[in-house]
């Protein structure tokens, strides 16, 4: 089903909207069941909605493609949870959480993210995230952990989390890219993806100056000489942008 079939994945129109009488707050009774999903794949929305479709719970789900197309969504009804990936142009996952958390402090968010490093996971819930959840994670996992945000707990895989917490405690050791900020990392996964500097530039909507600026203070951040150590390192930590995500079936 394509997206033109799906009127429940896009805001009412101005004409269609009820009452502000009648949303009431983000946290009212008949938004607990009312899920948001943002990915900018098709496909991976598609396997999400039918994998919670199919637990019978009764969810209602609404689609956005963007973060700034969820944050319209925000605003015009009342979720419970929403489900966000961290790898989207534009505004990113993380830059959405906090938005989110900041706006609509009501609203729970599941980070669902093809990145299994604790990095990305630390800075997830950093930002606000109650739950972090693989990609590659089974089905049942998934609608575990939905279950576990909706009811008001926070979740996170049993491998993931041993890991976040031999990060915490020392014994397991801190990567140079931990030190860089959420914007530097996020520019570092397009490079490492071999994107030219423009094409980071449109797909994250800055000027060609400030990626390069970005560059720059990655490799002094992580004393690297040039683009092909970049590269080399990022691959060696597993940090390439990917964008043909398979959706979780």
């Amino acid at each position: 089903m394509n997206d033109s079939n799906r009127t429940a994945s896009l805001p009412p129109s101005r004409g269609d909207r009820p009452d502000e009488s009648e949303q009431g707050p983000p946290g009212r009774q008949d938004a607990v069941s009312r899920l948001l999903l943002v990915d900018d794949h098709t496909i991976v929305r598609e396997g999400l909605r039918r994998i919670l479709e199919a637990t019978g719970d009764g969810f209602q789900i609404v689609e956005a493609s963007s973060g700034f197309q969820a944050l319209e969504c925000l605003r015009e009804q009342a979720f419970r949870l929403a489900i966000v990936d961290l790898s989207m142009p534009g505004m990113n996952g993380l830059e959405l959480i906090k938005r989110i958390k900041g706006e609509y402090p009501g609203v729970s968010v599941l980070v669902l993210s093809m990145h299994a490093e604790e990095q990305y996971a630390l800075r997830a819930f950093k930002a606000g995230a109650n739950a972090y959840v693989t990609k590659d994670s089974a089905a049942g996992e998934l609608v575990h952990a939905v279950h576990k945000v909706v009811n008001g707990g926070a979740y996170v895989t049993a491998s993931l989390a041993e890991r976040v917490v031999q990060q915490i405690n020392g014994t397991l050791g801190v990567p140079r890219h931990a030190q860089l900020s959420d914007r530097e990392l996020e520019v570092l996964r397009h490079i490492v993806a071999g994107e030219r500097l423009t094409d980071i530039a449109e797909a994250l909507h800055l000027s060609v100056k400030t990626i390069s600026t970005h560059k720059t203070r990655i490799q002094e951040k992580l004393q690297l000489p040039n683009m092909a150590s970049l590269i080399r390192y990022g691959l060696e930590h597993g940090l390439q942008a990917d964008d043909t995500r398979p959706g979780p079936m």
